[in-house]
């Protein structure tokens, strides 16, 4: 099928290359329109859980309760809120703010809330809700968002809240997206010269990183028509489709090159490389795919628009790979290596043999201590602390982000961010007084005050000691929904620290089936690479210690603050539970591509030699240097993108940086050739009715390698 393909590609290049062009210009033009037309940051609460309830009945029974716009007032030289001419000067500017776009305001001499005001009681804030729906709210903001800061009488104002820290969020991952493609490109450019030794062939894999961009814009366009998709996903998306496309363009324009010099005929060259390394491209996108699609299972909108997203992303990555690609080598032919700047080194040269050749005399040692190396690096996994997303996570000095630090630092602890408890079902205002003394019986609970009150409905504000997002808090919460409602009436327990324990509840109740998922995605992409049933549970098991290893990663720099300077963000003490399932679904099935790269290799040579050592060692050294090279490209994408300045997207960059950097040293350059090494001959297994699915479906580096045909043997070398 893919050598046909080929072959058909290579006939028909200019018509393929003709439609490519067109594809680009429409991409250019209406594709790059999807910045305004995704979704606004969030995304992360669960639609129908008891947090997710308790807002939609707040809402609709009592009218918004959201700080769309904090103004966060401070006089300097001792006035305090307690003179007159504070009063007089905050009240004038809000007055001043036109009542057409402002529902309410809210402030400490209208409420005679003590939580409003600081403990030195030189700072106060005022919380302004928008008029109309969410279009309007946010049309709304931008007329008004150069005047919130105006006030006079001596004081300062910087503006935070719900619809600035979104707004500020998505001017700042447009910002990101064209700083990290500035920042990478050039050095794509040089490494790829560098790799390929020629200008020409290093232009392609380049060229496909551009299209897959532009792809993924367009992609991610359309399916704002039929979903909402979070401003989060252009991110994601850009790195993954650039970084997949300049692998998949490094594998293919390196076989081409391979096939050439086999025979001199480029439709016949084409053909081979479009049986094997096209091949195998298309396996490893379609295994990404369904990895990503396990994201697919979760209810959080910021993990569903990553899935759709990535799919999307992903098919364009290997469409561009296996169509466009094709055409242009179709086209160059020899040209290919037009443009000489270096002579290439053969196979096997360099380090890679006097590794190869350590690595098989002490498997025992490399596996044990590459596998305890693995295993430190991710115990600080277990001291995890789970957490939301809010203003924090923009960058030092953002004024969103200054608003949320200063009122969590200098005002009374979890002013913004109180347990809520919304009563809903009852008029019986004794009944609601006795379920609020119940909650104020609880242990943890500081105090409760009723902040909204309407017919059937009322909504109760909780106060407690601990940090929001610890696990004393998340406990307080449970103990809360615990408290029986009044009767005849239910309840529903809301609030930043709920929404992360409903989090919690619902991503631990779906990951063990995105598990099974990717499991099985990759069992059958290994077993149908290597007919062996026993390679793809080692890969398995590999991948987990290779996550783990992240994951630790992850909590040192990102939850305690190590390397926090370095990386130029602040740490928040906490992790959304979003962000590592979104990093476990890219890379389990990023991390196949170099295991079915080198893994080939071997299996190829074992074919052929029957020898397990020497298959070994042959394969890894035809395809370290490949893979370190993919590796490399890989990291300088997306650690160009890690330099984002929202914060869970630098931490999904670093992360995925550490993960490929250990996935193609330590793990596919040393633990797993020990691995194979140890195991022998029953690295090849597989029973006989699996024997013939493998002969008739495998995927092999040539189409005449014989299959195999054995059962289990005695494991030796």
């Amino acid at each position: 099928m893919f050598e046909s393909w080929g072959r058909w590609t290579y006939r028909r290049r200019r018509p393929v290359l003709a439609v490519a062009l067109l594809f680009v210009a429409v991409a250019a033009v209406w594709g790059t329109g999807v910045f305004g037309a995704l979704s606004p940051g969030g995304g992360f609460d669960t639609p129908g859980s008891d947090s997710d309830r308790a807002e939609r009945v707040s809402e609709r029974e009592l009218g918004r309760d959201a700080a769309d716009v904090v103004i966060l007032y401070r006089a300097d030289g001792g006035l305090t809120v307690d003179d007159p001419r504070y009063r007089s000067a905050v009240e004038a500017a809000l007055g001043a703010l036109p009542r057409d776009k402002v529902a309410s305001t809210g402030t400490y001499w209208s409420t005679g809330s003590p939580q409003l005001v600081s403990r030195d009681r030189a700072s106060t804030y005022a919380v302004v809700r928008l008029a109309g729906d969410a279009e309007a709210r946010q049309d709304g903001y931008e007329a008004l968002r150069g005047r919130f800061g105006e006030v006079g009488g001596g004081l300062t104002a910087k503006v935070g809240g719900t619809l600035a820290t979104e707004v500020a969020i998505n001017e700042r991952v447009s910002s990101d997206i064209a700083r990290a493609e500035g920042m990478a490109l050039p050095v794509l450019v040089v490494l790829l010269i560098v790799i390929f030794g020629g200008l020409v062939a290093a232009s392609l894999p380049l060229l496909v990183g551009g299209l897959a961009i532009l792809g993924s814009f367009t992609a991610l366009h359309l399916l704002t028509y039929v979903t909402d998709v979070s401003i989060f996903a252009i991110n994601i998306t850009t790195f993954l489709g650039l970084g997949l496309a300049i692998d998949y363009g490094l594998f293919m324009v390196g076989r081409f090159r391979e096939e050439l010099r086999r025979d001199p005929s480029t439709e016949r060259a084409l053909a081979a490389t479009m049986a094997t390394a096209g091949r195998t491209v298309a396996v490893s996108g379609v295994t990404v795919a369904v990895s990503l699609a396990g994201l697919l299972l979760f209810d959080q909108r910021f993990l569903l628009s990553m899935g759709y997203g990535g799919i999307a992303t992903v098919f364009v990555c290997m469409a561009g790979a296996l169509t466009v690609l094709p055409a242009l080598l179709g086209v160059l032919g020899h040209r290919v290596n037009a443009l000489p700047v270096r002579r290439r080194e053969g196979a096997g040269s360099g380090w890679w043999p006097r590794l190869v050749r350590s690595v098989m005399r002490r498997p025992i040692v490399y596996t044990v201590a590459t596998v305890g190396l693995l295993l430190a690096l991710g115990a600080p996994f277990l001291g995890i602390n789970w957490g939301g997303v809010d203003g924090k996570v923009l960058p030092a000095g953002n004024e969103a982000q200054v608003v949320a630090e200063t009122l969590e630092t200098r005002f009374p602890r979890n002013a913004t961010s109180p347990i809520t408890a919304v009563v809903h079902g009852t008029s019986d205002q004794a009944a609601v007084r006795a379920y609020a003394e119940r909650l104020e019986g609880v242990s943890g609970v500081t105090g409760t005050v009723v902040t909204g009150a309407k017919g059937e409905t009322t909504r109760i504000a909780l106060g407690y000691d601990h940090d929001p997002n610890s696990d004393a808090a998340r406990d307080l919460v449970v103990r809360v929904r615990d408290v029986p409602p009044p009767p005849g009436a239910e309840s529903y327990v809301g609030g930043v620290t709920a929404a992360v324990v409903d989090q919690l509840d619902s991503m631990g109740a779906t990951l063990p089936w995105l598990g099974v998922t990717v499991g099985l995605a990759t069992f059958v992409l290994l077993f149908l690479a290597f007919g062996s049933v026993v390679l793809p549970l080692k890969a398995i098991v590999m991948n987990l210690l290779s996550l783990s290893a992240t994951f630790g990663a992850v909590v040192l720099i990102f939850q305690d603050g190590h390397l926090s300077g370095l990386l130029d963000f602040t740490a928040t003490g906490s992790i959304s539970p979003a962000m590592p399932i979104l990093m476990l679904a890219m890379l389990f099935g990023i991390s196949m591509d170099y295991e079915v790269f080198l893994l080939s290799r071997v299996r190829e040579q074992y074919d052929l030699t029957g020898d397990n050592t020497t298959a070994i060692a042959a394969g890894l050294q035809r395809t370290g240097a490949v893979i370190t090279s993919a590796a490399l490209l890989f990291v300088v994408v997306i650690g160009a993108f890690a330099t984002s300045g929202i914060t869970f997207i630098k931490m999904t960059g670093v992360g995925m940086v550490i993960a490929i950097v250990v996935d193609a040293t330590i793990v596919r350059a040393l633990l797993v050739p020990a691995a194979i090494r140890l195991l022998g001959r029953a690295n090849w297994w597989a029973p006989g009715p699996l024997v013939r699915v493998y002969r008739r479906y495998g995927i092999r580096e040539g189409e005449e390698s014989p299959a195999p045909e054995r059962e289990l043997e005695p494991a030796g070398t």
